[in-house]
């Protein structure tokens, strides 16, 4: 009794203990049973998703399926676009109520939305599982409004996309019998999580797809107008070819018959012409028909008084028509055509008619007529138009052909004449032979001109590469002969331009040609290749001692003194030696380099001398090649600084307009400036490359050089001329400034004076597409480049700025004079002209006298 007792506490703690773990397992299969569940639904949806063609289909997929889950014949899906913030209803249904729009037609949807409890869990970003009850207090809150039919039981579920609400997923209950509670509120958010991420790649097909759309729409619209065009040219060239056939045909020597024929035939190559024929009035009011082809009969019309008919309609009005078969019944109805000579009418059959009258001396002398018997063949006014242009043509070809048969009228009666005509015929054909002899005279002072400088006489640079380009051909044949180039360069003659004036400086040129030429044998080329430079060939030599000996001619030669503006005048010379040799790599380029390079290391020396080129100076090539890739790294790297320099009112000492200019701090050279940075990018050929670089930190800081020195500041920007050589650095520049932020307005782009006087069809070229992009365009380095005054009235610039040496001359009266005429000269043009390196108070002072008001320097600088 004792041990029942004992055993019955022990019994009752296994029954609870099993009862708890019933319970757990039961919450346990609860569980599994939701994730079952919930997994099924999410990949249903999945599998909607990949079968799903649109958002639509997808919204219909999405709705079955959970139907088949839950109670949700009331189902509706809310989406709001992130950029415009609006909310739309993709997909709506419901047992009660019709669409919100047609609740409320008046309002937007994104409105209707907001205002209601949707709107509610769009802004909250949480779910909402909420009975009337519920509705009640939120209505009494003020966060909803009461929309639509009242509902038993609501539950929405915002979908969200990277943290981003997106939308709502909602389903409702009108029936007390359907509850909806946890496991409901689960499977929603599960479903809404999952297809914002489908709902976003379907949206983003469908974009997709529009897109595709929009592009294939806009290529076959790109292929129709090309298509176009192509049928437009193949027109274009059939009515040269046409044309030209007109042309040809007044020339020959065809019958009357075959002529006519022959315009048809050229006729019918633009448009049908089955029905055609020609007609002609004469001096007696009588119309003939000397060309005529009908499809109605092959009767050809007799010449006949002019009556009332269609050809005399068009005679009459001296206007090209083109008529339907109605505007001809119109015509007769109305008496303008047929009244008095019906028995000419024959266009019952006729569906459309063209006439246009040929107009030969400013007269009307005929008409030219087609005409269609089809309806399916329809003329236009193209037609009419491109008839009348023909028409024109035809007329000349005529009046040649007139001419010509008249001509040869004549000369059948001259042939009677022929004895008394001889003598001047013969007399003719002299004068001919005279001016056939002047002209060739003409061709080859044309032939010369253009191989030879206009002020010395001598060969310029494109025939002396011809000859180099010849005498290396020779060396390479013949492997024991030598020719030796000497490049010379002048010195001071910038002095003399500037001092004496550029008349008196082609007066030294022309004389130093003489002296250079007395120092050659006749086999020799003497070439000048602009400015003061000038090129020596010495052909076949027998060693280096020829060239010396020839130099040393040269040198004492110019050492002479000059007589110029009856004043004596001592100059010199840098002479730069190369010889040829067999390789094979060598061109006439590279030749007239390296005697180039050796002028420079003459200069360098001292001038008055010549320097021989060897492999010491081949070295220091190669080690400028090195400082070269330096510069184009330090390009690419952006090591280049860009400073911005301000152009002052000399006398305000405003600041007008800004220049960047560069500077580079070398590792082994220490600082480069914006000179000499110029100098090396020239050498190495990286001046268009350098240009782009400071345009484009010019485009990069516009907006804060707008804000330091006002919206309206100008920008002035040299740039070289290799731009304007070569089709495709003009077509990268235009590029450029096209692309550009700047206001072109405010850009003007300065080209230097000397390169301009070189090649001045290229840069006129040039002017005229930067002047079409908005751009000005100035001339730099003025006063240096010899360019007449006269050059400057037809050139499209804006601007000069002098050149910086000239701001360091003016020590005497004739300097003063020279630089107070450029500014004059400006005035005169209309020009605004620029004074630079006014680094002195007293510049400053002087330039002011002379008039200037623009300048750049030092001195400006401290005054502001």
């Amino acid at each position: 009794m004792i041990d029942k007792e004992v055993n019955y506490p022990k019994l009752t703690n296994d029954v609870e203990s099993l009862q708890r773990r019933v319970m757990r397992l039961k919450r346990l299969a609860a569980k599994y049973k939701r994730a079952e569940i919930i997994q099924n639904a999410l990949l249903g949806i999945s599998n909607i998703a990949t079968k799903a063609a649109s958002l639509d289909d997808f919204y219909i997929g999405v709705h079955q399926h959970l139907q088949r889950l839950i109670p949700a014949d009331n189902f509706f899906i809310a989406s709001q676009n992130p950029k415009t913030g609006m909310m739309s209803l993709p997909f709506f249904a419901d047992e009660k109520d019709p669409h919100p729009t047609e609740l409320f037609p008046d309002e937007e949807i994104s409105a209707i939305l907001k205002r209601g409890i949707t709107g509610y869990v769009l802004r909250k970003g949480q779910p909402l599982l909420c009975d009337g009850a519920g509705f009640d207090q939120l209505i009494a809150q003020g966060e909803i409004e009461g929309l639509g039919s009242p509902c038993h039981q609501w539950l929405g579920v915002p979908i969200k996309s990277q943290d981003m609400v997106s939308g709502v997923l909602v389903v409702q209950s009108y029936n007390d019998q359907i509850n909806y509670g946890e496991l409901e509120l689960e499977l929603m958010g599960f479903i809404s999580h999952h297809i914002s991420g489908v709902m976003e790649r379907l949206r983003h097909n469908e974009q997709l797809e529009l897109a595709i759309q929009e592009r294939t729409r806009e290529l076959s619209q790109a292929y129709n107008s090309l298509k176009s065009e192509v049928k437009e040219r193949v027109k274009a060239e059939n009515l040269q070819k046409s044309l030209f056939e007109i042309a040809d045909l007044s020339a020959s020597n065809v019958a009357e018959h075959d002529f006519y024929n022959r315009i048809h035939q050229i006729i019918s190559q633009l448009l049908p012409a089955q029905n055609c024929f020609i007609s002609f009035i004469d001096k007696n009011n009588t119309l003939s028909f000397p060309f005529y082809v009908s499809e109605m009969d092959s009767e050809h019309p007799a010449s006949r008084p002019m009556q009332d008919g269609l050809t005399e309609y068009i005679l009459q009005h001296k206007q090209p028509r083109l008529l339907s078969g109605d505007d001809i019944k119109t015509l007769i109805k109305h008496g303008d055509i047929y009244a008095q000579s019906p028995a000419l009418n024959r266009t019952e059959m006729m569906h459309q008619w063209i006439g246009i009258p040929l107009v030969i001396k400013g007269e009307v002398v005929g008409a030219l007529t087609i005409y269609s018997l089809d309806t399916k063949q329809n003329y236009q006014i193209r037609d009419l138009e491109l008839l009348t242009f023909v028409s024109q043509h035809i007329a000349n070809a005529i009046e040649r052909k007139d001419a010509v048969d008249s001509l040869k009228r004549s000369h059948e009666l001259l042939e009677e004449k022929v004895t008394t005509r001889t003598q001047a015929l013969a007399q003719m054909n002299i004068n001919l032979q005279e001016e056939v002899n002047q002209r060739r005279k003409i061709e080859a002072q044309l032939v010369h001109d253009a191989q030879h400088d206009n002020l010395t006489g001598l060969p310029n640079r494109n025939y002396l590469m011809e000859r180099l380009s010849q005498a290396l051909k020779h060396v390479r044949r013949h492997g024991l002969d030598q020719f030796a180039l000497l490049f010379i360069d002048l010195d001071r003659f910038k002095v003399i331009n500037d001092t004496f004036g550029h008349l008196e400086g082609d007066r030294f040129l022309i004389e130093t040609a003489k002296r250079l030429n007395n120092c050659i044998r006749e086999n020799d080329t003497l070439a000048r290749m602009g400015g003061d430079e000038f090129v020596v060939l010495l052909d076949t030599i027998h060693g280096t001692q020829d060239a010396v000996e020839v130099s040393e001619r040269i040198l004492h030669q110019i050492s002479q003194p000059y007589l110029l503006a009856n004043q004596d005048f001592v100059s010199g010379a840098s002479i730069g030696i190369a010889f040829s040799n067999t390789r094979q790599l060598e061109t006439s380029e590279s030749i007239l380099r390296d005697a180039d390079k050796a002028m420079y290391k003459a200069k360098s020396n001292g001038k008055g001398c010549y320097i021989i080129f060897d492999s010491k100076l081949s070295y220091q090539s190669e080690q400028q090649y090195d400082l070269d890739q330096q510069l184009k790294q330090a390009i690419n790297q952006q090591q280049i600084k860009i400073d911005y320099h301000p152009i002052y009112d000399i006398d305000q000492t405003t600041v007008l307009a800004i220049e960047p200019k560069t500077h580079w701090h070398h590792d082994k050279h220490g600082k480069w400036d914006h000179a000499k940075l110029l100098q090396l990018a020239n050498s190495s050929q990286l001046e268009l490359v350098l240009d782009d670089y400071i345009f484009k930190r010019l485009n990069q800081d516009y907006p804060q050089l707008k804000q330091q020195f006002g919206k309206d500041i100008q920008l002035y920007m040299p740039i070289s001329s290799q731009h304007v050589k070569h089709k495709y650095a003009l077509r990268n520049l235009k590029k450029t400034v096209k692309s550009s932020e700047i206001d072109l307005s405010k850009l003007t782009l300065f080209f230097n004076e000397k390169s301009l006087v070189k090649d001045t069809e290229n840069h006129l070229n040039a002017f005229d597409i930067i002047k079409q992009l908005g751009g000005n365009i100035g001339v730099d380095h003025f006063g240096t480049g010899y360019s007449s005054l006269s050059s400057l009235s037809f050139l499209p610039i804006s601007t000069l700025m002098l050149d910086n040496e000239i701001s360091k001359h003016l020590l005497n009266e004739n300097q003063l004079k020279l630089v107070k005429a450029y500014r004059l000269s400006a005035d005169a043009l209309d020009l605004k002209i620029v004074a630079t390196g006014v680094d002195t108070l007293q510049q400053r002072q002087q330039f002011l006298e002379l008039g200037y008001r623009i300048g750049q320097g030092r001195a400006l600088k401290l005054a502001h």
